[in-house]
C-alpha cells in the first residue's frame, strides 16, 4: 500500500509591497481627516468663546443691577472683574465675594490677569481716572480698589477673548462691552495668542488711545483701532 504524503502549505503572509500600499492608504486618509479635524475642533472653540462673552455681558449687568460693589456709596452699581464675578475674590471695597456668582468658577479662575477656557484667554479691563484701562490683578480681582474710578466702573467695561495658541485653539480675536457690541477681528495680522506681550491691549478695539470711555471702533467708524486691524459686528 502506497501511502500519500502532502507537502505543508506555506504560511503566507503580507509583502513588502502590500504592507506601503496599506501605509500609503493610512497616511492619504489621515492629510485628508486631519485638517478636518482640526478646522472643526478650531470653529468649536471660538463658538465657546462667543458664547462665553455673552454669558459676561449677561452677568455684569446682573452684578451691576444688585449693587454688588458701590465703593463710593452713591447706590449705583459698578462692573467687576471675571474673579468678583465668580465669587472666587473678595469685591474690591466690599467685605466679601459675590454671592451667589455670576459666572462659574471656569472662566472666573484668574492667572497672569486673565482667565481660560476652551482654547481661549478673557481679560475684562475696567477704567481708572480719565478713562485709562485698569487690568485685573494677575491672580483675580483689585486689591487696590481706589485704582478703578468707581463712577466710570458704573458705566464702562471691556472684555477681550482670544486664541491661548493661534490656528492650534483658535484663530479669531473677540471684543464685547458695555454696549453689549459684539465685535470680531480675524486677528490675521495681529496673531494674538497666550498672556502677556502676545495678547490684546485693553484699547486695541478702541478708537481713542488708552481711554475706556471712547467708541469701539466698529468696521473702521468713527475711525481706525488702536491695534490698526479691523473689528466687524458678530453676525
Amino acid at each position: 500500500m502506497r501511502i500519500a504524503f502532502r507537502r505543508p502549505v506555506p504560511a503566507r503572509g503580507f509583502t513588502l509591497i502590500e504592507l506601503m500600499i496599506v501605509v500609503a492608504i493610512i497616511a492619504i486618509i489621515a492629510a485628508v481627516a486631519l485638517p478636518n479635524l482640526l478646522s472643526s475642533r478650531l470653529s468649536a472653540n471660538e463658538s465657546a468663546a462667543i458664547s462665553t462673552l455673552r454669558t459676561i455681558l449677561s452677568a455684569q449687568a446682573q452684578a451691576q443691577s444688585r449693587v454688588a460693589v458701590d465703593v463710593d456709596g452713591d447706590g449705583h452699581g459698578e462692573f467687576l472683574y471675571l474673579a468678583e464675578l465668580s465669587g472666587g475674590v473678595v469685591l474690591r471695597g466690599m467685605p466679601t465675594p459675590l454671592d451667589p456668582a455670576a459666572i462659574s468658577v471656569s472662566i472666573g479662575t484668574v492667572s497672569n490677569a486673565a482667565a481660560s477656557k476652551s482654547g481661549y484667554h478673557f481679560a475684562i479691563h475696567l477704567p481708572a481716572a480719565g478713562g485709562a484701562p485698569e487690568p485685573e490683578d494677575a491672580t483675580g480681582g483689585k486689591a487696590a480698589a481706589g485704582a478703578v474710578d468707581a463712577d466710570l466702573a458704573e458705566n464702562f467695561w471691556v472684555c477681550y477673548a482670544w486664541p491661548t495658541s493661534y490656528g492650534t485653539s483658535g484663530r479669531r480675536a473677540f471684543c464685547i462691552n458695555q454696549s453689549g457690541d459684539l465685535l470680531q477681528s480675524n486677528n490675521a495680522t495681529q496673531q494674538y495668542e497666550g498672556t502677556g506681550a502676545s495678547s490684546p491691549a485693553a484699547d486695541a478695539a478702541f478708537v481713542d488711545a488708552g481711554d475706556l470711555t471712547s467708541e469701539l471702533s466698529i468696521a473702521g467708524n468713527p475711525g481706525p483701532p488702536q491695534d490698526g486691524g479691523a473689528w466687524v459686528p458678530l453676525n
